[in-house]
Order: structure tokens, then C-alpha cells, then sequence
């Protein structure tokens, strides 16, 4: 699997990408760019293929459009996100309500979730009026960094990421008058409900603003759209209401968004050593080689992480692919504030200068090679990694639709239809999320008709409250009844 990513057509930029090595700025920016539109496609034919639109939470998400109720199902309880649900839930569900075909329905909410960076960046792309447009190659750098780290997981922070390159741009050159100010109140009102840490992305667009002076007109008027934003946000939260069980989770998850176990993964530590090994490399070959020092440090820590890969590797970057938003939370307003600092500096529009501000990657051709290198090196990572990760998963779901499938039983779990998860064996387990595990064994099988429902005795919550489950089971929708019927005994076990 790692061999058919890395030598797939998406993946040319890496290997191309070494042509950066020996130039500076200008094919840095190639680089990125060509990583940046390479990611965005891989995601959405990666993504499709491998149906990692059911993936942890993706699973229930996949389920409630199946039977046209997401709205009851989850995002009664999430309104302040209801950008995602708009774009990606509501379009699948009219598809399977029209043409009763709840797996096309699955794969076009897939398709519109994973489409969503692509989208961003072509968005950027359309309006950015910048020399060279920096904003977009900034887009295609944060696209190619950070999204990986994301990729699978059904969070609305990849949507939110994916709104804010073009929310950005928009807010810096949208055109006076009514017509661009109800762009930018549009660009503003769709980063905002797509998740609650957008507040932070527009609050640091309007930082990026600020740059250009306390008078600047654009200043003023992103400000008078995000206040009208957060007006409706707050009357939106106020109106729609959490129930008090999804609330209650819903906060304690919230409490746990900066634990520093985020950032002490097993990627996390492993793209740093990576940085840090080339950093040190870089040191020592620049005594001996000053020309080629970035090359030969790239060369040795590539080759050792092969070592590591075939020998001592035994992580797999999956469950934190959900938890890893924090860090797209923080890095993706740094990348903006330095897009910002560049373009209002080569613009001559920089009122509060930050002399300090790390942009000369693209300006200084010594820089633009070291960075190169440590961009590859990224790219090495993030694509070996996601090709662990979808090899893992496809042998889950194959696990888990055999166990379905299957005459085993557990009746100890509640009901003699019901099959203990914890007989997916050993490592292919490691794809598991409690909460969702027997929405996915109904997703797998054949025809959505499983044998045996496969729960998992370890879960901690339950998405349906028995009032909705039974509902859902009245109703006259696509998916076998004996399925709904599984759903609503398992949830009036335990709500």
C-alpha cells in the first residue's frame, strides 16, 4: 500500500519536488503548489475508495444519512456547525431520497466532505489579486502540512480549514461597495458555522486586517461583518439547544482540546525528530558541503526513516487523526498572519511592520533550499503514514464485515443478534471507535443487512436515545428494517 501511494500520479510532487533542492524561491513555490493541488485530489479519490467517510464518527454520520435523519440523528445537537451539514449531509440525503440508493447517498456525502479543500483552494485561487498570489500558495502549504494529519477523520475543523484561505482572501480584496461587503459577510458567515474554532480563524483574519492599520477600510469592514456573524452564531446556540446528554459530552471533550497528549503522538513525535534530525544534519554537512548540505542531511534522515519504517515501526496514526484539530486549530492562523505579512509588505500596505516575522522562505534563494528540504521530508512522512493508515483500515472494515456476517454470538451484550467487536483480532483493532462500531458493521455488509450486529462492550456513549431509534425504525426509508430494528434494540439498552 505505502508503494502504490508513493508511486501514484498525486504523489509526483515528491519526487519532483527534489528538483527544489537545487533551485531556490521559484521552484519552492512550484513545490508547493504542486503538493498542495496533489493532497486535495488524493483526498477525495483516496478517501471514496477506501470509504473513509465511515471512519470513528463517520460511521453514524454514513448511518444517518442512509436513513435521510441526520438532523435528528447529530446536528440538532452541533448547530453552530451548520455549514457542514448544509453542504455535505443535507445533498446526500435529498440523493437518497430521491432515488432510494442509501450507498450512493454515502458516497456523495463522502465526495462533498472530502472534496472540501480542493474547493478551498480554488476558491483562493479565484480571489486572490496578490503579486504572484501568496495567499494561495500559502493555502496549498497549509493544505499540504496540515490536512494529512486530519485526512479520515470526520471532523468539521478539515471544512473549517478548508474556508479559511478563501475567507481570507476575500476579506483583503474584496471590492468596495454593497457587492463586496455582502462577500465578505458571506465568506465570514460560512467559516463561523463550520465549527466553533473558526471564531478563532476569523478573529485572526481580522488580526491579518489589522496589519494594514486601525483605518483601513477593509479593517472596518470585515469587523462590521463579523460582528453581524457572531450576532447570528449567538442566536443560532441560543435557539437550537444541545440535548442535556450530548451537551454534557460535548463540554467535557471541549475541556480536553489543549491536552498536551495532542502534541506528544506518535506522528507528532515523529515529524519532529524528523525536523530536528535534518536541522542537526544540515549543521554539520554545512561545514563540509555548504552547497549541498540540505541535500545530503534530506538523503540521510529519507534513508533512515526507511529504516525505521521497515524495522522498528509499529504505530499507527489513527484515533489522533480526530484529536490532531488542535493543531490545525493553531498553525493554520500563523500561516495566514505570515501570507498576510508577505503580501502586505510586497504591497507596500504594512502599517505594523513585524520585521521579525519568518517569511524569507520564499525571498532568500540559501532559505528557500533548507526549507525544501524539510518540506519533502514532511511530504515523505505524511504520505508512508497515510498509507499505513488506509492499508489498516481497509483490513478493519473487511474484519469487521466477516464478523457480521458471521453465526458468532454474544448474548451477555443483550440480545442473541448482538456480536462482541473485541473478536476483531490483535492490531486490526486498532481502527476501532466504540461509539460507532456497530453503525459500521450495518455500513459493510451486504446489502446494510448484517447477521449480527457487532457492538462494542467498551462503549462509553451512545448516539441514540430509544425515542429516536424506534422512530427511525416506523420509518419508510432504504435500509433493511431488520437493520433499524438491531439499531433500535441496541439503543433502548442503553437510552
Amino acid at each position: 500500500m505505502t508503494s502504490e501511494l508513493l508511486s501514484s500520479g498525486g504523489m509526483t510532487g515528491i519526487a519532483a519536488g527534489a528538483l527544489a533542492l537545487r533551485a531556490g524561491p521559484v521552484r519552492l513555490r512550484a513545490l508547493l503548489i504542486a503538493a498542495g493541488l496533489c493532497w486535495s485530489v488524493l483526498f477525495v479519490v483516496i478517501g471514496l475508495v477506501y470509504e473513509l467517510q465511515m471512519y470513528a464518527d463517520g460511521s453514524i454520520f454514513s448511518y444517518a444519512v442512509a436513513v435521510r435523519d441526520s438532523w435528528g440523528f447529530h446536528w440538532h445537537n452541533i448547530p453552530g456547525r451548520l455549514l457542514v451539514y448544509l453542504f455535505s449531509h443535507l445533498p446526500a440525503e435529498i440523493y437518497v431520497r430521491l432515488t432510494a440508493d442509501p450507498r450512493g447517498g454515502i458516497a456523495l456525502y463522502g465526495l462533498l466532505f472530502f472534496v472540501a479543500p480542493l474547493l478551498g483552494l480554488a476558491a483562493t485561487f479565484a480571489a486572490d489579486r496578490s503579486d504572484g498570489r501568496i495567499y494561495f500558495r500559502f493555502a496549498c502549504l497549509s493544505t499540504a502540512c496540515l490536512c494529512p494529519l486530519l485526512f479520515g477523520s470526520p471532523t468539521e475543523m478539515w471544512m473549517a480549514h478548508s474556508l479559511f484561505w478563501p475567507a481570507l482572501t476575500v476579506c483583503h480584496y474584496a471590492r468596495a461597495g454593497l457587492a463586496g461587503g455582502a462577500l465578505v459577510l458571506a465568506a465570514l458567515l460560512a467559516l463561523v458555522f463550520t465549527h466553533e474554532g473558526a471564531v478563532i480563524f476569523a478573529l485572526a483574519i481580522l488580526l491579518t486586517l489589522l496589519l494594514r492599520g486601525w483605518r483601513d477600510a477593509a479593517l472596518r469592514r470585515a469587523t462590521i461583518a463579523f460582528l453581524l456573524v457572531m450576532a447570528m452564531w449567538g442566536a443560532v446556540k441560543v435557539m437550537i439547544v444541545p440535548d442535556e446528554y450530548t451537551g454534557t459530552m460535548m463540554h467535557r471533550a471541549a475541556l480536553h482540546v489543549l491536552d498536551i497528549d495532542i502534541f506528544t503522538g506518535d506522528l507528532m513525535r515523529l515529524l519532529l525528530a524528523t525536523l530536528a534530525g535534518y536541522g542537526l544534519l544540515f549543521v554539520v554537512f554545512r561545514r563540509v558541503a555548504p552547497a549541498k548540505a540540505h541535500i545530503y542531511a534530506g538523503g540521510v534522515v529519507a534513508a533512515a526513516l526507511g529504516v525505521y519504517w521497515t524495522f522498528f515501526d509499529h504505530a499507527l496514526h489513527a484515533e489522533n487523526r480526530y484529536y490532531l484539530r488542535t493543531v490545525v486549530l493553531i498553525a493554520t492562523p500563523m500561516l495566514g498572519l505570515m501570507a498576510a505579512r508577505r503580501v502586505l509588505g510586497s504591497e507596500g500596505r504594512l502599517v505594523l511592520p513585524l520585521k521579525r516575522f519568518p517569511v524569507k522562505i520564499f525571498t532568500d534563494d540559501a532559505i528557500a533550499r533548507v526549507a525544501a528540504g524539510a518540506f519533502l521530508l514532511v511530504m515523505l512522512v505524511h504520505a508512508v503514514e497515510t498509507a499505513k493508515f488506509i492499508s489498516a483500515w481497509a483490513r478493519y472494515k473487511d474484519a469487521v464485515r466477516e464478523l457480521a456476517m458471521s453465526t458468532q454470538s454474544d448474548p451477555a451484550l443483550g440480545d442473541p443478534r448482538f456480536v462482541s467487536s473485541q473478536r476483531v483480532a490483535g492490531a486490526d483493532n486498532r481502527l476501532a471507535w466504540s461509539s460507532t462500531t456497530h453503525f459500521l458493521s450495518v455500513l459493510v455488509a451486504p446489502r446494510l443487512a448484517p447477521a449480527r450486529l457487532v457492538v462494542d462492550p467498551n462503549a462509553g456513549y451512545f448516539w441514540l436515545p430509544c425515542e429516536l431509534a424506534r422512530a427511525s425504525e416506523a420509518a419508510d426509508v432504504a435500509v433493511p428494517a431488520q437493520s433499524r430494528r438491531l439499531m433500535r434494540v441496541h439503543a433502548c439498552l442503553h437510552r
